[in-house]
């Protein structure tokens, strides 16, 4: 019973133990490689927590009784904690093969599962090791295995990894930046820079995207396309999200009431139920008016659970923030979130921008989007506006505000007050005048 999973009937860790350290005594004078495995199952916690843990059991039950199924001769399949299986497979000598393996098994997980009166579907991640390469110990094995599948999870769903050196350094270069990001925000030291948002019709501003700088004094500049990323997948982009709207509101208070702060969420943060809360108890201690306060969201985050981001976006819109649909263009059923959801801008995306002077299919998608905006009664930002004709191209066919590098470059709280006054009051007092 020791050697036993009591759910399943697998194999558990001891037995895994025991078989490696049989293998590498056996080729102990010839030592020919073996590969060790483990096969994650993704996203089962939530199938889980909805169905109950008594279908859990019986989705791995039914995992285990396929994984035993379809295993070579003289492999061994056991089970680890929770949804984790493992595997030893002697005839398993390099990385094609470990790849194929777990090809094949990821094809036999993802059929349907019965629980009687629903079906469910799952995808697997895995992670391979192979000895005497990648250790020759079962705990050094059993290491390199799991840093692999971190990779797999890392990249998605469904993925393989053999381990290698170069993935064990990448693997220790993301734990590094992980843990000096963490340290970022503990010390207040990610920065907020704002890019002008102008209106077409006169080039006057009226607001400011917050855009997140990192300027670490070991790794130098880091991009917000790394960063970001990793604090949401690593589970506290929740942290990094409340210092920076904190920090951007208050800068946003000295500029004048009119203009507006636009903020970008996360698609971790449209899972929560507790982000319209969080976000407006922030504006509620810093001061800062609601409807002030414009929130950028992705196509791609609504995705991820739309239920709860219809709840959070609603919420929000009762306080006065408004909701932008960001990257426009770029999704695959745009129209049908307009429908779905409540939006109260749209920013077209600058790969339609950047080539409306020089692709007529482009300056005609963006002419519908404006076409169709007007309709809605939606206001539109065109992004990534880098020249002066692209400006005066998408006045023309009647955009109402523009972005990019053709009225300003993401400046910090202090520059930005300073291009407020070279180009905000003055144009306002001649206006008033």
């Amino acid at each position: 019973m020791a050697y036993t999973d009591q759910l399943t009937g697998l194999g558990n860790r001891y037995r895994m133990r025991d078989r490696i350290a049989q293998i590498a005594a056996e080729r102990a004078s010839d030592p020919a490689p073996f590969t060790v495995g483990i096969a994650n199952l993704d996203s089962f916690k939530p199938i889980n927590d909805l169905f109950g843990s008594s279908a859990g059991d019986e989705i791995l039950c039914q995992v285990a009784h396929r994984l035993k199924a379809c295993i070579p001769d003289g492999a061994l399949v056991t089970r680890h904690d929770g949804d984790e299986f493992a595997f030893v497979l002697p005839l398993v000598f390099e990385r094609a093969s470990a790849e194929k393996f777990g090809q094949m098994i990821r094809e036999v997980l993802s059929a349907p599962y019965d629980l009687g009166d629903r079906n469910v579907r799952l995808s697997a991640s895995f992670g391979f090791s192979i000895y005497p390469f990648a250790g020759e110990e079962f705990e050094e094995l059993l290491k390199s295995a799991e840093t692999a599948l971190y990779r797999s999870k890392r990249r998605g769903r469904g993925q393989i990894t053999v381990y290698s050196r170069e993935i064990a350094q990448e693997m220790k270069r993301a734990t590094q930046l992980e843990q000096a990001l963490r340290n970022a925000i503990i010390s207040d030291a990610i920065d907020v820079h704002f890019q002008p948002i102008v209106a077409l019709s006169n080039n006057q501003v009226v607001g400011f995207e917050a855009l997140a700088r990192w300027n670490d004094p070991d790794l130098g500049f880091v991009s917000p396309g790394v960063f970001v990323p990793l604090a949401e997948e690593r589970g506290f982009i929740d942290a990094l999200s409340e210092a920076l709207l904190r920090k951007a509101a208050e800068t946003a208070l000295s500029w004048p009431r009119e203009l507006f702060l636009s903020f970008n969420l996360s698609s971790a943060q449209l899972m929560d139920p507790g982000t319209s809360g969080s976000i407006l108890s922030i504006l509620g201690r810093v001061g800062f008016d609601p409807h002030r306060l414009e929130l950028e969201i992705t196509e791609t985050a609504v995705m991820g659970s739309a239920d709860t981001a219809n709840r959070i976006i609603a919420d929000l819109r009762q306080a006065g923030v408004r909701i932008s649909l960001d990257d426009f263009g770029t999704g695959q059923s745009s129209l049908g979130r307009l429908r779905d959801f409540m939006f109260d801008k749209i920013k077209i995306d600058r790969a339609f921008v950047s080539r409306i002077n020089s692709d007529r299919a482009s300056e005609h998608i963006i002419k519908a989007i404006l076409t169709m905006c007007e309709g809605l009664d939606l206001e539109v930002v065109a992004e990534g506006i880098e020249d002066y004709s692209e400006a005066v191209k998408l006045r023309s066919l009647g955009c109402g505000m523009g972005q990019g590098y053709h009225f300003g470059k993401p400046a910090d709280g202090i520059a930005t007050l300073r291009f407020l006054h070279e180009n905000y009051y003055d144009s306002s007092d001649r206006a008033s005048a």
